[in-house]
């Protein structure tokens, strides 16, 4: 891999081949299509500069595929050093391949990084830990969890993994007096056995869970027991073009219920957990992954990351503590290399394939262009289709529909407080918040640390991390959309809207005097001008949007993409969808490449098979254009 300081000239390109791979006896199932100063470091110095030397010795392992034939001397540039990134040179570099990370900030992790906060450490502790918002790691995510596994962690026999720990319950937090809702994220304890799941079962148990945890009216409780049938028995064909068509609001008809149904069903599972709204986010999305998968399935302890995973995790540390920077540790000592401050601002195309890339500071200054044997893109969409000229476009057609693509704003505000907040022990959801806000007590999980005693200047003991999901409705305090407010007006308005939700029914649980700092995500920028501006916004989920995702193989036989805009299986803009598309674009990398190394192996939604005969039913009805055998309007 080398760098230089003259501009190669050429295009940029785009294309689609449909491909699947089998790995590890299991089949991928969905098609695959185919960044200040730059710093070239080399594996000593970069150690020597992060004191990873130590790190390096701490972490040693062997890796778990031997280099082949094919791999001794090829080079890969990698694009980015987000999750998607860091776990595809995870695995390209257990399989031999010479790895070199180009990362835009001057850290690892993209949006699951951890940031200090500057100048509040003193007295020999570490500056207050920020984030771009907190993270969690539903039960069903298997492929991130198994790289996780092979990340070395001191005292843990199970590597990164075993810094998860199971949040127990979710607090549906209302305002103005209205009941909240606790929900229970643990498994069932008497789920039904393999075979004996029936849908009489599910809509009877999905029934009765709403009529008694929400008091919904029991026929607004039937309608989405019913509907929830409808989805679970859909084949996959109806799901792709009828319910990828559908928004989940008017799937469930949330316009013809009253407001708990609307807020609850519709709002809560859409905004406030993706960001999307619910009269726009894909029925298809909603229903498979966070209703069915995260939901249903979790609950009944099905396709989950093993015995000891509950339905949400969350790390027992700031994340770049407890996981990204172990995993550079590691990634080092396996010969990845990493170059910071490196702005990615065009993939160069000429003959057929990608001939280089253009890389700057994040100035404009330093241009020089980065070449690679091949190339593996795993940048944010709306920073990756920036840099496809015409060219490329044309070369692949794929490239040219992510301009379709949407993103929107979901960002973090930390709070430190001077006590112990009792919040939950897990997340919290203010359906009534107009700002769609959502929050987690992180100290509770943190049971090797001692906030006081490792972070700050030893006043604050516990951390409230939220997160922001709707700026364009008024706020309670300014009567403003979060976009038309400045910084601190937003932080206000957001410890306004969560004290709304968690004080009531005779409690307080946060007031005023607990906060002794905050932090917000520094990815937005101009707040109180004309045009405020975010650099790290979320993939988001219209109708129609499976179908102008692009797969990780492309058309251009040395280029492919990876980030949680590519097409998954598990279809959401997630850390599991960044880390699988990451294992598809290796696999297309290794068939390119003639490659004899292991596949990653890549795992899929579960499916439960006392379902499969009703879909198959299903198929048949599609094709007739009939609807669903549970589908009464």
């Amino acid at each position: 891999m080398t760098e230089s300081g003259q501009i190669a000239g050429g295009q940029t390109a785009d294309g689609r081949t449909a491909a699947a791979h089998t790995a590890g006896g299991q089949t991928a199932g969905v098609p695959t299509a185919g960044v200040g100063t730059a710093v070239g470091r080399t594996r000593r110095r970069f150690l020597a500069a992060t004191g990873g030397a130590v790190g390096a010795a701490a972490f040693a392992t062997t890796s778990r595929a031997a280099a082949t034939p094919s791999a001794a001397g090829r080079t890969v540039a990698v694009l980015g050093g987000g999750v998607s990134g860091l776990s595809a040179a995870h695995e390209l570099a257990e399989r031999g391949y010479a790895v070199t990370v180009y990362e835009y900030h001057d850290v690892l992790g993209g949006k699951a990084r951890s940031m200090d906060v500057p100048g509040t450490g003193s007295g020999g502790r570490k500056p207050l830990p920020g984030e771009h918002g907190f993270r969690f790691f539903p039960g069903f995510y298997r492929n991130l969890p198994d790289t996780m596994r092979r990340i070395p962690f001191p005292g843990n026999p199970g590597g990164v993994r075993g810094n998860l720990r199971n949040a127990t319950e979710e607090l549906f937090a209302r305002e103005a007096g209205r009941p909240d809702l606790h929900f229970p994220l643990r498994r069932l304890t008497t789920p039904p056995r393999l075979g004996d799941l029936t849908t009489t079962w599910i809509r009877d148990e999905v029934t009765a869970a709403l009529d008694t945890a929400t008091k919904l009216p029991a026929h607004e409780a039937a309608y989405f027991a019913n509907r929830l049938l409808v989805h679970l028995t859909s084949c996959d064909a109806r799901r792709e073009s009828e319910w990828e068509a559908t928004s989940w609001w008017d799937f469930i008809r949330a316009g013809d219920f009253g407001d708990e149904y609307r807020i609850l069903l519709g709002i809560g599972q859409t905004r406030n957990l993706v960001a999307t709204r619910a009269q726009e986010a894909s029925t298809r999305t909603v229903g498979r992954v966070i209703i069915e998968a995260l939901i249903l399935w979790g609950l009944l302890g099905r396709g989950l990351d093993g015995d000891d995973a509950d339905i949400d995790r969350v790390l027992n540390a700031p994340t770049s503590e407890a996981w990204i920077d172990p995993w550079r540790a590691h990634l080092t000592t396996l010969g990845v290399q990493f170059v910071f401050s490196s702005d990615v601002r065009e993939v160069l195309y000429a003959d057929g394939r990608v001939t280089g890339v253009r890389v700057t500071d994040p100035n404009g200054s330093r241009p020089r262009t980065v070449t690679a044997d091949h190339y593996v893109q795993a940048m944010p969409v709306e920073h990756a289709r920036r840099t496809w000229g015409a060219a490329l476009r044309v070369a692949d057609p794929q490239l040219a529909r992510c301009d379709e693509l949407r993103t929107d704003w979901m960002t973090g505000i930390m709070f430190y407080t001077r006590r112990k907040v009792p919040l939950v022990h897990g997340h919290v959801n203010c359906l009534d918040s107009p700002w769609s806000v959502t929050a987690i007590g992180q100290a509770q999980f943190w049971d090797g640390r001692d906030f006081a005693a490792d972070y700050g200047d030893g006043t604050a003991l516990d951390c409230v991390s939220a997160i922001v999901s709707e700026w364009d409705r008024p706020g309670i305090l300014y009567g403003k959309p979060a976009r038309a407010c400045t910084r601190e007006e937003i932080v206000e308005e957001c410890w306004a809207q969560l004290k709304d939700g968690v004080n009531d029914a005779g409690r307080t649980l946060i007031e005023d005097a607990d906060r002794v700092a905050w932090f917000m995500d520094p990815a937005v920028t101009g707040l109180g001008g004309p045009d405020p501006q975010n650099r790290e916004p979320l993939f988001i989920h219209p109708t129609g949007t499976w179908h102008l995702r692009p797969t990780a193989r492309t058309a251009v036989p040395n280029l492919f993409l990876a980030g949680d805009y590519v097409r998954t299986d598990v279809d959401l803009a997630t850390m599991e969808g960044a880390n699988e598309s990451a294992r598809r674009a290796v696999n297309a990398l290794l068939d390119r490449d003639g490659s004899d190394a292991p596949r990653c192996r890549v795992w899929e939604l579960y499916r439960p098979p006392e379902l499969e005969p009703l879909k198959r039913v299903d198929e048949v009805r599609f094709r007739l254009g009939l609807p669903n055998t549970f589908d009464l309007g």
